[in-house]
């Protein structure tokens, strides 16, 4: 017996059913972003490896999947390379692209490749996938879907109050309780200059990025491991401990940074972002300021954003923030950027968890015609079609065949409405129109057919 075929690890089939409640999400998303002014583009599934490499930090570029070049992709490489089994060096030669790692850095290779043409300040979404050599488990994937939206070319925080609304505007439709946590890069170099370490900002946010995954004592583990003095991770606790409302979090940092230039600046950011979100409009989501937040990439320069259900036990659903200096490694410096980034996948997971979803989304036909024969489908099929004029969704069943069998696959299909045009229904011009639900049955012309279809949702 031949092996049942499988897909790779951590990837996954979606059913016509599960493909609803994608869409339902992917829908919700584009609405809000053109709510908000965005214009959708995309950019292929692969990129030169000279374009992703050396954007995500040592710990990215790992997790990156390379493409092997076409046809004999050894043929250029000599045996004494081969022989030192030296895989960086070798991937060099035999790999010039990549499958994107996510929606950001293609985006900025974008507004660089079209600068000639891009407006500025310029707002764009995009819907694709990604894909990621990590360890899959829970809330993690391969491949997933990204739903960003950045706006490039204006250094105004105007641009990060509208998108933590953006933000809470998504979440409110779908009906999920978030937090929104925030922190702001400027402060994490204020706190590495503070501790004595402006040098290794990187280390440090790679570390702390992790307190809630494995707790502050691996974190200080890992940082004394990447070099940090004793000295410094004792001055850096007070940071990681700051708690309180967030004007007293904002308060505290304020007065531990005070001395520390590019450290105050950050906070007045963060304090700006925070209490104009707050002030122009009610929000639903709760805004935490969280001075570990880091997540890890070397690109945030400013404004660090991450969102958290708060029913559901899953890592972050929303994450960005502001990186200046991105379009400046593909020759473009100067261009400021800001962007945000839904994790559609996470999204589907909390909201299968939650049962969240409106109870029509799996419905795509509203009424099926039962095919009774030659004439009676010639009939089916002329009616199936003004209907779909009138924009109402039907189908006919191909096959003539018993009725107990064509109702069990409208049922199956979860079709509400079944209409019967049998030999009586053919002589006396009436549909027969039944509701599955309800199990009602009435009599209806043609011509009236369209407006009780349209009257029983």
């Amino acid at each position: 017996m031949a092996q049942k075929p499988s897909i790779p690890k951590g990837t996954r089939d979606f059913s016509t059913q599960e493909m609803a409640r994608r869409n339902y999400i992917f829908d919700t998303i584009r609405s809000v972003f053109r709510l908000y002014g965005y214009r959708q583009i995309e950019t292929p599934a692969m990129e030169n490896l000279s374009t992703l490499m050396g954007k995500y930090g040592d710990e990215g570029d790992k997790l990156l999947f390379k493409i092997l070049n076409s046809g004999d992709f050894l043929s250029g490489v000599d045996e004494e390379l081969l022989a030192t089994r030296n895989s960086l060096k070798l991937t060099n030669r035999i790999s010039e692209k990549g499958l994107r790692y996510d929606l950001t850095v293609p985006f900025a290779r974008f507004v660089v490749q079209y600068r000639d043409e891009i407006k500025l300040p310029f707002k764009r979404f995009q819907i694709q996938p990604v894909w990621r050599a990590d360890r899959p488990q829970k809330g993690r994937y391969r491949e997933f879907y990204q739903c960003d939206a950045d706006v490039v070319g204006s250094d105004s925080l105007v641009n990060e109050v509208e998108l933590l609304h953006l933000i809470d505007d998504v979440f409110k439709r779908l009906g999920i309780r978030v937090a929104i946590k925030l922190n702001n890069r400027k402060i994490l170099a204020g706190i590495a200059e503070l501790i004595g370490e402006p040098d290794r900002l990187i280390d440090i946010t790679v570390a702390i990025d992790k307190i809630d995954k494995i707790g502050l004592e691996k974190v200080n583990e890992e940082l004394a491991a990447r070099g940090l003095q004793p000295a410094a991770i004792e001055a850096l606790q007070p940071f990681l401990a700051i708690d309180g409302t967030t004007g007293e979090r904002i308060a505290r940092l304020e007065t531990l940074l005070a001395d520390v230039a590019i450290g105050r600046e950050g906070v007045e950011e963060l304090r700006y972002v925070v209490e104009t979100a707050e002030t122009i409009a009610p929000m639903e989501a709760c805004i935490d300021v969280d001075t570990s937040l880091a997540r890890g990439l070397n690109y945030y320069t400013g404004t660090i954003i991450e969102v958290k259900a708060l029913d559901v036990e899953i890592g972050s659903i929303t994450g960005g923030g502001r990186y200046d200096n991105l379009t400046g490694v593909f020759g473009m410096p100067g261009i400021s950027g800001v962007g945000i980034s839904f994790g559609a996948d996470r999204i589907y997971d909390v909201l299968n968890t939650l049962g969240l979803y409106p109870g029509e989304i799996g419905q795509t036909t509203r009424v099926m015609f039962v095919n009774l024969g030659k004439e009676e489908s010639l009939a089916a099929l002329r009616l199936a079609a003004s209907l779909r004029e009138s924009g109402i969704s039907a189908e006919v069943y191909p096959e003539a065949g018993k009725l107990k069998k064509q109702f069990a696959h409208a049922d199956a299909l979860h079709i509400p409405m079944v209409a019967i045009i049998g030999a009586d229904e053919l002589a006396a011009g009436t549909v027969s129109l039944k509701n599955l639900s309800t199990g009602e049955q009435k009599t209806v012309t043609p011509d009236g057919l369209a407006a009780e279809l349209a009257s029983a949702n």
